[in-house]
């Protein structure tokens, strides 16, 4: 039992999550109270780890407060526990997007990468992996219009099949089958919208994403791609993916209908290739579905295709995951994202007894990231985006490996939040960017900001049936 007392809730979030990741079984609970005398103290199973009573400079903002105080939190958790984390007391935050607004700045890479290794604690590893992926981000978005440009999510909400891990927002298809047409004519109204008000702009990237966009009828993804090419002009579109995703969903006719719209860019998930685990997580596929329908899209003439990976699946070992990679290796895909298992409240698998079982892998999970890294040198892939996320077993990272011309720029978009993503479909969630000098204040910390998150409602019905106020909570900011 971890009991963490506080005086104020600014320290709250990041002192939860540092513990966590160096004690993650360990139930923790904080207190909070104005009056304690201490700004922040810890006691693991009765015995006091950490009292801070005050720190040496109070800085007006703040933000130089947390940073001390986090490290004095980690400083104490890696002397309890014996044992670093890589990317130190950085807590689901993206590291690239730190390094690469110290590279815009025209700082030395050494120099950058001292500050961040003594400022985050960081390990030298992990900052090497980061400045290389920082620095091919920043020569590929460099070619792109930040203030003029913007890119479109679409999202389908429908799946095979719910997976274990899965806490995006899916339904089964076959609960919703006499409904998609429904869904299909709200988005498409969402659609026209958006084409409508954005007349002015350049649309650089498109993604289809979900759920399982591959779940529709063929007939339906036509219509769907139809209305897409009829509302936007395409002249400035750098790359259009769709996730096709589920290998269950996927048949020779609708990625037919995919290659008739030009798509560039593909993902065909096996999230693993252990039958096993394909059976225990809710894959209602097999190995060789995946292996037929990767070589039918390249029969097609696909030449750019994502395969997504998730290390530390239950009961998987260091040895399955190589046989993963070796199979993989043989398909020889333009694109793999290597995902560390997050364990997401949503999901099934917070809820079972599994979830013990997975956190306990991070050792497991190092060895397996540390292969697929080595498998994608070997499949000369080159690392080109990276992401955390809360909750990841071990404290590891996602990251996506791809050939040099083939990197997904929509997903180093959407980490580096340089360029807005007008999300539409049900649980989307927009991100606008404000331009310099239109930033608006937080009402929570009273500092301005330039993002603007829009969500739109998870749940099918509720986005047909509002669907027009959907569009009005866009109207509001787009493009004021």
């Amino acid at each position: 039992m971890v009991n963490i007392y506080l005086r104020e809730d600014f320290y709250a979030y990041d002192a939860f999550h540092i513990i966590k990741g160096f004690l993650p079984n360990e139930q923790i609970k904080q207190y909070i109270d104005a009056k304690r005398n201490e700004i922040i103290s810890i006691e693991i199973n009765g015995e006091k780890v950490l009292k801070i009573q005050e720190i040496s400079e109070y800085n007006v903002e703040k933000k130089e407060n947390k940073n001390e105080v986090n490290k004095k939190i980690y400083l104490a958790m890696e002397k309890y526990t014996r044992k670093s984390m890589a990317w130190g007391i950085l807590t689901g935050i993206r590291p690239t997007k730190i390094l690469m607004k110290e590279l815009e700045k025209g700082i030395p890479e050494e120099e950058i990468k001292q500050w961040f290794q003594q400022r985050y604690l960081v390990s030298e590893k992990k900052t090497e992996l980061g400045m290389k992926i920082a620095k091919r981000e920043k020569s590929l978005l460099e070619k792109l219009d930040y203030q003029n440009g913007y890119s479109l999510y679409i999202g389908i909400p429908f799946c095979p099949t719910t997976c274990a891990y899965c806490s995006f927002t899916s339904y089964p298809i076959k609960a919703w089958k006499n409904r998609t047409e429904e869904y299909l004519e709200a988005l498409c109204k969402e659609i026209s919208f958006v084409g409508e008000v954005s007349k002015e702009k350049k649309l650089n990237t498109i993604y289809i994403g979900g759920g399982t966009p591959t779940t529709l009828e063929a007939r339906q993804l036509d219509k769907l791609l139809t209305h897409v090419e009829k509302t936007f002009p395409l002249k400035d579109l750098k790359e259009f993916t769709v996730e096709a995703g589920r290998p269950d969903s996927i048949t020779k006719e609708k990625l037919e209908v995919l290659r008739q719209h030009q798509i560039t860019r593909i993902s065909i998930n096996p999230q693993t290739m252990q039958q096993k685990t394909l059976d225990a997580i809710g894959r209602k596929h097999t190995i060789e579905d995946v292996i037929s329908v990767y070589h039918m899209a390249r029969e097609l003439g696909f030449n750019n295709i994502n395969m997504d990976l998730i290390a530390g699946l239950s009961g998987e070992t260091v040895v399955d995951m190589q046989d993963t990679l070796e199979k993989i290796k043989k398909l020889k895909p333009d694109n793999l994202t290597v995902h560390s298992l997050a364990i997401k409240r949503a999901s099934r698998l917070n809820q079972s007894e599994l979830k013990k079982e997975l956190v306990n892998q991070s050792e497991t999970l190092s060895e397996m990231i540390e292969l697929a890294g080595q498998y994608a040198k070997e499949m000369e892939l080159i690392p080109y985006y990276l992401y955390r996320q809360k909750n990841i077993a071990g404290n590891f990272e996602n990251v996506g490996y791809a050939k040099v011309d083939k990197a997904g720029i929509y997903n180093i978009l959407i980490m580096e939040e340089k360029q807005s993503i007008i999300a539409v479909g049900a649980g989307s969630s927009t991100k606008i960017v404000l331009p310099k000098g239109k930033e608006i204040q937080d009402k929570k910390s009273g500092q301005l900001k330039n993002i603007v998150r829009i969500e739109n409602v998870k749940d099918v019905d509720a986005y047909i049936t509002r669907i027009d106020e959907m569009i009005e909570r866009k109207g509001e900011w787009l493009w004021r």
